[in-house]
């Protein structure tokens, strides 16, 4: 094939894929604009998931009249002169590919007006050319309109989510962004449901509660790390923010959010740095809520190694490494609380013995029965008939430093996590009551008030049905507080607020069938029995014969092990004999 240069057209397309992947990198664009016109104030209206309509209207400065159709060419920006200015840039927006490669697949409005004009200037867009224009009168600032986004780009359109996941998405970006610039009153709006609306007082706290809630706000930790100068005589970054302490987690780093120079970015080295600190305080598996602030040199960052600047490179990747790893672990020191235990029984049971019965003696027991599972069988001996069963026959001696199952079988030794074993127990189960529609539900004695996020209510406003599918009963009771009438039957009161928004965390944009499965994770997880609380014999017993009537009994729903074996063999090469 020859060589040719493409059509202008194909160009910006090309480029607007680059800068437009989804809505929300839209919306990036336009807020990130309105940022950096100083705007105290920004509106974000969105419908469709951002296709139908994305609106965002601001307080700034505006752009002059002269410069309008000027904006909307191609490397036109009022940020950068000279190379110099790319190296140490301080804005948000930089590369004048936004404001054209949005208009060149969509349909765009916009309206802006600055402190000197008396009207504001009025233009509208489709596919890149001005198609009609004029004076309008409105405020100072600016409101941009965009239309059928990629609706000349069908392939793009075939690839997005559902409207749901791309407000979701939308949401999440305009969330990170408010707590970036807690001094500017975000309001965000998806299909006419008003979802975010922040104080603009300038305190990262109070940002916080509108975000997070009241409840986990309050507890997180601020995080103080000032400049300083190490042994090489470099600058350390400042380091500010909030953490949450380890009582309060979350089941993905999702509530990850780093700024660097204001700048939102996703960063490996930052999480690492983050979770070093976190060792040892957290469950495998569950990750703090992170809001923190890195203050550098413009010079000792690059944020031009990707379209949407999302991704940076730092000069001193081992200073900013160190800094924030000290700067958090000195306020988890600060703030040092040991942990509520909240003990409860397993099984319901006539007795409960408050300290763990060993009975190697005897190969039998007298079997209780559960009101658990009623289907459950033994034989007259106490031990598991397992003909169909993937377990061997086990017979229980006694618990392990309140957290495993000490087990004999015919081959040897076995350890059983107490809490994987009840968690496959709980989670076959929930999806077995779901299947035949015969989900067990409790109503709670006072209903439980749960403050959610902002992606977190977005979530469930587009799915929460499948939350009433497993025995929760929810109804809004103001912004974004939610009143919980009834629970799974297995499920501690305890643990609802928890599971609630582990659940609303998880389902975004997976499949029904997945989708059911994460919400019974989670239940299961905070229904099973804990590692450190002291069981009886008899419950020993029921938990195992429990476990050998599910059908993976030898992995918990999260995939990991629920026994390790030492075989006959092994025991006897370790005591020396065979």
């Amino acid at each position: 094939m020859t060589i040719k240069i493409l059509p202008p057209d194909v160009v910006s397309k090309i480029a607007a894929g680059e800068v437009v992947e989804r809505p929300a990198s839209a919306v990036k664009e336009l807020v990130e604009n309105s940022l950096d016109a100083g705007a105290t104030q920004i509106g974000v209206d969105v419908r469709g998931g951002g296709v139908s309509l994305i609106q965002v209207s601001d307080n700034g400065i505006g752009v002059p009249r002269a410069e309008i159709e000027l904006a909307f060419q191609r490397h036109a920006t009022s940020k950068v002169r000279s190379l110099a200015d790319v190296e140490g840039t301080a804005s948000l927006g930089f590369r004048g590919e936004a404001l054209p490669s949005i208009a060149a697949v969509a349909e765009v409005e916009f309206l802006s007006r600055t402190v000197d004009e008396s009207a504001g200037i009025y233009v509208r867009l489709l596919d890149g050319k001005v198609m009609d224009e004029g004076s309008k009168g409105c405020a100072v600032g600016t409101t941009v309109a965009v239309r059928n986004l990629f609706r000349n780009v069908p392939a793009r359109l075939k690839f997005l989510k559902s409207p749901a996941t791309e407000s979701g998405h939308i949401v999440d970006l305009v969330t990170r962004l408010s707590l970036a610039f807690p001094e500017v009153r975000f309001v965000l709006a998806v299909d006419g449901r008003g979802i975010l609306h922040t104080p603009g007082n300038g305190k990262v706290r109070d940002t916080l509660i509108e975000v997070y809630g009241l409840e986990t706000a309050q507890a997180m930790l601020e995080v103080e790390g000032g400049e300083s100068r190490n042994e090489s005589a470099l600058l350390v970054p400042a380091v500010s923010g909030f953490i949450s302490p380890p009582s309060i987690s979350r089941a993905s780093r999702n509530y990850y959010s780093f700024f660097v120079n204001r700048r939102w970015v996703t960063s490996r080295l930052l999480s690492s740095a983050v979770e070093k600190a976190y060792q040892g305080m957290l469950m495998t598996g569950r990750y703090p809520i992170v809001v923190l602030s890195l203050s550098l040199p413009p010079q000792d960052v690059d944020i031009n190694v990707h379209p949407t600047k999302r991704e940076i490179r730092l000069c001193r990747e081992q200073a900013a490494y160190s800094a924030v790893s000290k700067a958090v672990s000195d306020t988890l020191g600060r703030s040092a609380v040991a942990p509520e235990v909240k003990s409860r029984p397993l099984f319901s049971l006539a007795t409960q013995p408050t300290q763990p019965t060993f009975d190697v003696g005897t190969a039998s027991w007298p079997q209780a029965a559960s009101p658990v599972s009623p289907k459950l069988s033994s034989n007259e001996t106490g031990i598991l008939d397992t003909r169909e069963s993937s377990l061997p026959v086990l017979r229980v001696l006694g618990q392990l430093a309140a957290t495993y199952v000490i087990a004999e079988g015919p081959d040897g030794l076995y350890l059983i996590d107490q809490h994987a074993a009840h968690e496959r127990v709980v989670f076959e189960r929930i999806l077995s009551q779901r299947t035949e529609s015969a989900v067990e539900m409790q109503g709670v004695l006072e209903p439980i008030a749960i403050e959610l996020s902002a992606k977190q209510k977005e979530t469930y406003d587009s799915r929460g049905e499948a939350l009433a599918e497993f025995g929760f009963q929810i109804e809004h009771f103001g912004d974004k507080t939610f009143l919980v009438r009834a629970i799974p039957a297995s499920l501690n009161s305890d643990e609802v607020s928890h599971v609630v928004r582990e659940v609303l965390d998880s389902i975004e944009d997976s499949p029904i069938a997945e989708r059911e499965r994460r919400i019974a994770i989670s239940i299961a997880c905070h229904s099973a029995v804990r590692a450190g609380q002291v069981l009886g014999q008899e419950e020993l017993r029921e938990l195992i014969c429990q476990l050998e009537n599910t059908n993976s009994p030898r992995t918990c729903p999260h995939g990991r092990p629920i026994m390790i074996h030492l075989s006959s063999g092994q025991l006897a090469r370790e005591f020396g004999r065979a």
